[in-house]
């Protein structure tokens, strides 16, 4: 019986032009249009209101969204109080908010009007860079000793490739960018490399085969012999993943969104550009050790 077989190598090369595509496309995104941050970056106002009966959550991110504030944080602290955070920092978005939940909820008190600065402020971004290069480093150097220096650097490859493409598609559709899709960010960065690591292992193990079937065919069988693997487990991740971004509300929607786009994205660089990398690599300048 013939085992089912894809000749992924034979489309690397418009692979790698495809993806080399949408970074750039991504980057430009980024410097042009940049992304739509949200108040925890930039800081906004806080309106905490009292009502004559118990709101829904619901109705008053509705009357939000109607005048472009339904990505604002809403949270209870009573049965008829809320804490209203707007990502404007505009004194007239704040008045238009609190105009329109007037018109809808009558008899409604405003407690407090306060400006709020940044959660994440220059010194935490400072940080949390540092945090991810020092986090790139030992990836490179755990998965040189566990295999090679050259499946540590295209590992790497296809993370910086997930995490620019997400960032772009961000900027393309301008969801807001919160807290929660840097945890986004990073549980992608750890489902893509997880996902590339199980096509190296094998490709580790069949390289014995290398000097027979050469770096193309031995990268083929091996991304074939745990493709299987690869389909099921993107599947049964994006199952939940597509339930959470259509009914996990909207303050779920960016980091699930991320997740949605991270998962797709990540599952295509580990199939394609990280292998890929790979065989033009040892094509270019093969090592003599084999």
């Amino acid at each position: 019986m013939r085992k089912f077989s894809i000749d992924f190598m034979k489309y690397r090369k418009k692979a790698i032009l495809l993806s080399l595509v949408c970074m750039l496309l991504s980057i430009g995104l980024m410097l042009t249009r940049g992304l739509n941050l949200g108040i925890d970056f930039t800081g906004g106002n806080v309106v905490q209101v009292e009502f004559e009966q118990s709101p829904s959550i619901e109705d008053v991110r509705s009357v939000l969204a109607a005048v472009g504030q339904g990505n604002s944080i809403i949270q209870s602290y009573s049965d008829r109080g809320i804490i209203i955070r707007i990502s404007a920092n505009e004194e007239s978005a704040r008045k238009e908010a609190v105009d329109a939940l007037r018109v809808k909820y009558t008899g409604m008190q405003v407690v407090r009007l306060e400006k709020v600065g940044p959660v994440v402020g220059a010194e935490l971004r400072k940080e949390a860079m540092i945090a991810l290069f020092l986090a790139l480093a030992g990836i490179l150097a755990y998965i040189t000793v566990r295999f090679q220096f050259r499946f540590a650097v295209v590992s790497v490859a296809a993370l910086v490739h997930d995490a620019v493409i997400t960032l772009g598609i961000f900027s393309l559709t301008g969801m807001e960018i919160s807290t929660p899709f840097i945890a986004a960010i990073l549980t992608i960065v750890g489902y893509s490399l997880n996902d590339t690591i199980v096509i190296l292992d094998r490709v580790r193990e069949n390289w014995k085969n290398l000097r027979v079937q050469g770096i193309g065919e031995l990268l083929n069988s091996s991304i074939n012999q745990t493709l299987s693997r690869t389909i099921n487990t993107s599947l049964t991740t994006l199952l939940p993943v597509i339930a959470l971004f259509i009914w996990g509300g909207e303050v779920l929607r960016s980091f699930s969104f991320a997740l949605l786009v991270g998962v797709l994205v990540g599952t295509y660089s580990s199939i394609f550009i990280a292998s890929a990398l790979l065989a033009e690599w040892w094509e270019k300048a093969p090592l003599r050790k084999s």
